[in-house]
This record gives C-alpha cells, sequence and structure tokens, in this order.
C-alpha cells in the first residue's frame, strides 16, 4: 500500500473539472505509466531512477507533481 504520497492526494490531481478521478483510474494510470518505465529502462539498460525507487512509487510520484495528466477519450 502506498503512504506516501496519500492515495486521496493522487485522486484530487488525476481529477478532471473539479471531480476527483475514481480510484479505478488511478490504479489504471499508475499501471500504465509503471509498465513505461519499466519498458524504456530494459530497451536502453539504464535505470533512470536515481532514488532506487519501484516504478509504481516514481509513476505516484509523477502524478503529485503534476506531471502525468489523465485523458478521457
Amino acid at each position: 500500500m502506498i503512504n506516501v504520497p496519500a492515495v486521496d492526494n493522487l485522486i484530487d490531481k488525476l481529477g478532471h473539472d473539479g471531480q476527483p478521478a475514481s480510484r479505478y483510474e488511478l490504479c489504471v494510470v499508475v499501471a500504465k505509466r509503471a509498465r513505461q518505465l519499466i519498458e524504456r529502462n530494459s530497451v536502453n539498460n539504464v535505470n533512470e531512477n536515481p532514488g532506487k525507487l519501484k516504478e509504481i512509487a516514481l509513476a505516484c510520484e509523477e502524478i503529485e507533481d503534476g506531471k502525468i495528466k489523465s485523458v478521457k477519450d
């Protein structure tokens, strides 16, 4: 379970038009980003993760920092 950043904060950051995202949407976005990070690291054979965070934790931090947004189709 992720404690930092808080799941509620991530849900609020990922939301649209003042509405919070669902927990399902958060899980999907974090999983997709984590897979991208894993794939990028395996292709380049370079770990761009200086803090040795897991890919899921890194994806959560990116959402917290506002680097990742969810796009509705």
